[in-house]
């Protein structure tokens, strides 16, 4: 081989490099991936499932019904019986299935991150209301505070698989319900212009602050048009009875336009049968319970049916996060809403674990991998949390967003085309150099078809070691910080700033 043969071998695999290092031009990981490849209930699973709760409806129904609720039920054809129980048709539910919003937008503030829920499109996101927060510096538990709240949500602003973003933790700082509600919505309009989440204590606080969204949505009015924040609401409480105080939120955010998330969260053996068939039978009945509600109140309503199916440890009464029940029940509920045609709620992630470490990734990856398998449109609780949700991490939302990429790319799958099978390429290695490194047919597969970790760590041995032998918890601090100390968005301008705080009580 001639040495300008050897130089033109060399700057050839110089420029491959230096294309290599460059960011792709296409992410073969990305947000959206279609889901539904996992289906641990067959067709007559679903069909007795579906049935056994509608007979659940029709013949107990639900408890506890707030009169005003109890009317708009009776006028959209439910029947109210003496014991103050209303039982709901077969014909009815199929009625306000059929008229729920299949597919809908969650918008962004930046119309570019907007998201469509529904469908077999797969989005991860956060929820949850930790208390405490795995501090960055000491590695210990504390009280989790409203700067906690605002740090988190600037963190994951640039994390590009956290599709949208729901308050994870509480500031417990902050003690006036009104006051936690208004700084919890200021801190997530501050920090992202991704869609975003919140929850409203009580159903008097949704207006005015419905009013600190027009602000930022250009004047009154203008939050209702285009709402970027949906609510959280349980309005139904396990077993089978509605919550009165939710009721009212959800008719309150109802009135206002705001997309609802409307969770049902029974808990196997406690406030569910602890046979995994009977609880996916009553928690679809009860979160159906809240369809017809919406259905009674504003049909067509943008909805996520969130069917949350949680688990205990029957040892203790503990909640657990993570494991192969939790794993299969909200697998089986994401397929189970789907099959409705309803865009479908679940929760994964919520791992037992308080420490970085192997509990930690087994339930994480376990979990979230075969809600995406399944096709949960939403999946919430996916980032950040730890310590079966009462706690939330800043490393834990920088390892889960590396995490998600990898379940995009199973998600993905493999693409059978005939470039793709490689004939000629084969070929080519075989007769010529006897490998596939640095061919054209490798690199344009790498560049495409594959997703390069940057916390997970691939070196040998003695490169870690010389490297300072890090963990996984350390690399994902050192993000994490890097972030915190660089990304300071300003999502809010001085006028907007201005007037929400002359006509609201801002605490940062």
């Amino acid at each position: 081989m001639t040495q300008e043969n050897t130089a033109s071998r060399r700057a050839g695999r110089s420029a491959r490099r230096a294309r290599r290092a460059a960011k792709p031009e296409v992410n073969p990981a990305a947000p959206g991936r279609r889901g539904g490849a996992y289906r641990p209930l067959s067709e007559r699973d679903m069909t007795a499932i579906f049935d056994t709760s509608l007979r659940l409806l029709a013949e107990l129904g639900m408890g506890e019904v707030p009169d005003r609720l109890r009317g708009d039920l009776v006028r959209a054809g439910a029947r109210s019986r003496q014991d103050g129980r209303v039982v709901f048709s077969r014909a009815l539910a199929e009625d306000a299935i059929a008229r729920a919003a299949g597919k809908f937008v969650l918008h962004g503030r930046d119309p570019a991150r907007s998201i469509e829920v529904g469908g077999d499109r797969v989005f991860f996101g956060t929820g949850g209301a930790a208390v405490q927060t795995l501090d960055i510096d000491t590695a210990e538990y504390r009280p989790s505070t409203l700067r906690d709240l605002h740090d988190f949500t600037r963190l994951q602003d640039v994390l590009t698989n956290v599709s949208w973003f729901t308050r994870c933790c509480i500031a417990t700082d902050v003690a006036d319900p009104f006051d936690l509600d208004v700084n919890t919505a200021y801190a997530l309009l501050r920090n992202t212009t991704k869609p975003v989440a919140t929850a409203f204590t009580h159903a008097d606080h949704v207006a005015p602050i419905v009013g600190l969204f027009d602000h930022i949505a250009g004047g009154a009015g203008a939050f209702s048009r285009r709402p970027f924040v949906k609510a959280h609401i349980s309005p139904v409480i396990s077993p089978m009875r509605y919550g009165e105080d939710a009721v009212d939120v959800t008719y309150a955010c109802l009135a206002h336009n705001i997309p609802v998330s409307c969770i049902t969260a029974a808990q196997s053996g406690a406030t569910a049968p602890a046979t995994l068939a009977g609880f996916l039978a009553q928690s679809l009945a009860e979160t159906l319970a809240s369809l017809m509600m919406v259905d009674a109140v504003k049909p067509g309503h943008p909805l996520v049916f969130s069917n949350w199916p949680l688990v205990i440890d029957l040892r203790t009464g503990a909640f657990a996060g993570g494991g192969g029940e939790i794993t299969v029940l909200n697998a089986a509920s994401a397929q189970l809403s789907n099959w409705l045609g309803l865009p479908s709620g679940v929760a994964a992630s919520m791992t037992d674990a308080k420490a970085i470490d192997a509990q930690y990734g087994v339930e994480k990856g376990m979990t979230s991998l075969a809600a995406a398998l399944a096709g949960g449109n939403l999946i919430y609780e996916s980032s950040g949390m730890t310590a079966s949700l009462l706690g939330a991490s800043f490393e834990a939302f920088v390892l889960d967003d590396e995490m998600h990429s990898a379940t995009y790319r199973a998600l993905r799958g493999i693409e059978v085309t005939e470039e793709n099978l490689g004939f000629d390429a084969i070929c080519e290695a075989v007769l010529g150099e006897g490998h596939f490194l640095g061919g054209q047919h490798t690199y344009g597969a790498m560049e495409r078809d594959y997703f390069y970790p940057t916390l997970a760590d691939r070196n040998p041995p003695r490169t870690w070691q010389e490297g300072g032998a890090q963990d996984a918890w350390a690399r994902a601090r050192d993000t994490a910080r890097r972030i915190l100390e660089t990304h300071h968005p300003t999502y809010i301008d001085a006028a907007q700033d201005a007037a929400i705080r002359n006509a609201f009580r801002i605490l940062s």
